[in-house]
């Protein structure tokens, strides 16, 4: 886990990306690479007079983040990461999926408020399912990569051992960690076998079995609200994303509420 990239952009949700990203360089000796993305809205009504409104906000987009640039390396000078920068212009999730091709994880958030458009979570959702690689989901008001606690989500999935394996360096560097799965029996592949396999990376986490009452994603909400897990480990959208989109699913609600960083892969 030696390239991280980092979604650029001036909203609300940007400094918490930063932090936790510059935490997991520091914590992983890893480059940061930054992709600054100037949003192009897509135009809607295919007229003239959208095109130019289009034309306008692209201008305003173009200045603002002009200026993020300049702020974040005069920032970024000062850090102790080594870092490069690339700036591209269009929707969140291809700009990201194409400059991901050598990276090792993305970061981005899981939403950000008061942005109506571009859809993080959306953007977020379609990089999980997509990009082939992990990716960390920052809930906008964190500031740090909490690397205390981890809480593996586990039921035993393609998903869920695909995060578990991702997870692998970040858990190494962690000193407490805990696996929970459902206690409904449905899980194929025990818990106790996925911390055997991370005990063969000096990894010896606890197992947990998680009464589910209200559904996985409640349960898995309220442990990660309970200040006892500083980031999350799962398997993004175990079952079709359309499926978990229209009828709802767990990964949906984390990407919803979840309190603390999502280390998330399909």
């Amino acid at each position: 886990m030696k390239t991280i990239l980092l979604l650029i952009h001036d909203d609300d949700g940007q400094e918490g990306r930063l932090q936790v990203a510059l935490d997991l360089c520091r914590a992983t000796g890893g480059h940061l690479s930054c992709l600054d993305v100037t949003y192009a809205p897509p135009i809607v009504g295919g007229f003239y007079d959208d095109a130019y409104a289009v034309g306008e906000l692209l201008v305003e987009e173009t200045a603002r983040e002009r200026d993020n640039k300049r702020m974040l390396t005069a920032r970024l000078a000062g850090e102790d990461v080594p870092w490069d920068w690339i700036d591209m212009t269009g929707d969140f999730a291809p700009c990201l999926q194409r400059a991901a091709a050598l990276a090792d994880v993305i970061v981005v958030n899981r939403h950000v408020g008061g942005l109506c458009y571009p859809d993080m979570r959306g953007a977020t959702a379609e990089l999980v399912v997509r990009s082939g690689k992990p990716v960390i989901a920052v809930p906008p008001a964190c500031r740090r990569l909490d690397r205390d606690t981890a809480l593996v989500a586990w039921d035993g999935s393609h998903a869920a051992t695909a995060a578990l394996r991702a997870a692998v360096p970040l858990l190494q560097r962690t000193g407490r960690v805990t696996i929970v799965e459902g206690q409904d029996g449905s899980v194929v592949i025990p818990a106790e076998d996925a911390a055997t396999y991370l005990s063969r990376y000096d990894v010896h986490a606890e197992v947990r079995r998680l009464a589910t009452p209200r559904g996985a994603g409640a349960a898995l909400l309220a442990e990660a609200a309970s200040g006892a897990f500083g980031y999350l480990v799962m398997g993004g959208f175990g079952h079709a994303r359309l499926t978990e989109m229209l009828f709802g699913g767990v990964t949906r609600a984390l990407l919803a509420d979840c309190p603390i960083p999502l280390f998330l892969a399909h």
